[in-house]
């Protein structure tokens, strides 16, 4: 199940607004070029972000996420036509044979359930053509994020057009790890509607991700860092042989 913040339709609605500032995928264009990808498929696409600006550069792109609300959204943005968009997951797909999967941002930590987790690499692995790039980002535990994760330092007010004013601020709810749980909050200023999102991300250790990669049959080319967040994040390079 996908998180209210994604599978609301007034929450998919302002996500893009409220998270403006997406440079974060730009490691994720570079790889593209890097692997020569002509098809990528986007796994926990969302509000379609990165498989647009990958669409824009005549890639051929298959975005799937399972919170319908986001589809939507990235349906009704300009260029939607070029990119096929999938309400699922990973288990979810059609004989692709991709050059280049990709899980963006919080994607693979939200894929939280181990089952779900092994069946997302298998998925993944399946839709690769021999020889292409599972490509994703984890954050390092030792950062210890979610201790930054509060409404002090959290808290804005975004004015959004058509939407007005919203308020939006983090909550860490409980550490169990590998397991973090928190809960965003929202409240609309044009009726006061407050609606909230909680979610679970799973920190999984970097040599636990490698053997989870191994039983998959995946070789880890690399481990990098995240240009924008070095020493907290793992970027993983898999190659399907």
């Amino acid at each position: 199940m996908a998180d209210d913040c994604f599978a609301h339709p007034r929450l998919a609605a302002i996500y893009d607004p409220l998270d403006p500032d997406r440079s974060d995928l730009d490691a994720y264009l570079q790889m593209a070029e890097e692997f020569e990808a002509r098809r990528v498929l986007d796994i926990g696409c969302g509000t379609g972000v990165f498989a647009l600006l990958l669409a824009d550069r005549g890639t051929e792109v298959v975005g799937v996420d399972p919170a319908r609300a986001s589809i939507e959204v990235a349906r009704a943005k300009p260029g939607s036509e070029r990119v096929r968009w999938i309400c699922g997951d990973a288990t979810d797909l059609p004989p692709l044979q991709v050059d280049l999967a990709t899980m963006t941002a919080n994607v693979a930590q939200a894929i939280a359930d181990p089952q779900a987790w092994q069946k997302t690499l298998r998925g993944a692995r399946e839709a690769l053509r021999p020889g292409g790039h599972l490509v994703f980002e984890t954050r390092n535990p030792a950062g210890r994020a979610w201790e930054e994760w509060n409404r002090e330092s959290s808290y804005r007010v975004t004015e959004i057009p058509r939407v007005g004013p919203v308020e939006s601020w983090v909550q860490l709810m409980e550490v169990s790890r590998p397991l973090v749980t928190f809960r965003w909050t929202y409240r609309f200023a044009v009726d006061g509607q407050v609606l909230t999102s909680d979610s679970t991300l799973c920190f999984r250790e970097r040599d636990e991700v490698e053997r989870d990669l191994d039983s998959h049959g995946y070789v880890v080319d690399d481990v990098r860092d995240a240009p924008d967040r070095p020493g907290k994040e793992f970027v993983f390079l898999a190659r399907r042989p």
